[in-house]
């Protein structure tokens, strides 16, 4: 599947790769990042992180989509995007998966402050760096407050990347509640 882009009016819109149901992404459309966490500066998806990776995790009936746009420095070596940044991608857009799902669960307002537990990443093949890369990721399995995640990055119309993770919403003291 490939991410088409297109302009309105001099705005980027995406069309997300998603089998059932695919809508419109206007890049305008605020991400859960920026309605829940303004003021993060967590380097891969803070919107307060002038540096940083700036994700936005937008969801899309039972799934939670990216698109992002890697830069000339984001890559390992000419033309291919650094595997430390995919790993940062992907461990991002999973954890805001998993606390938006923690959020409807609990019938909540705003989601817990959810931290990453474990993740493995599996780099499938080199990912280009030239266009976009869309980022998708699901509930696999909760258990109180821990969620498995799993998710996949593309570009160039092919898997590049996929990952499984557990997240954890923390309590009182740890260093991450609050964060947002």
């Amino acid at each position: 599947m490939s991410v088409e882009a297109f302009k309105i009016w001099g705005q980027v819109n995406l069309l997300l790769p998603i089998k059932a149901n695919v809508r419109k992404l206007s890049m305008a459309e605020l991400g859960l990042q920026e309605k829940y966490a303004a003021k993060s500066i967590c380097f891969g998806c803070g919107p307060a992180n002038e540096k940083g990776l700036r994700i936005k995790s937008v969801v899309q009936g039972d799934k939670v989509v990216a698109i992002w746009q890697p830069e000339k420095y984001h890559e390992a070596f000419p033309g291919m995007l650094n595997g430390g940044i995919i790993g940062s991608l992907l461990d991002c857009h999973s954890n805001w998966t998993a606390a938006w799902h923690l959020m409807k669960k609990s019938g909540a307002n705003e989601p817990p402050c959810t931290v990453t537990a474990e993740y493995s990443i599996k780099l499938l093949r080199p990912t280009p760096s030239q266009g976009a890369v869309s980022l998708m990721a699901w509930v696999v399995e909760t258990s109180g407050d821990k969620v498995t995640i799993e998710a996949k990055l593309e570009a160039g119309g092919k898997v590049c990347a996929t990952c499984r993770g557990l997240f954890v919403a923390v309590k009182e003291g740890h260093p991450a509640y609050h964060r947002w």
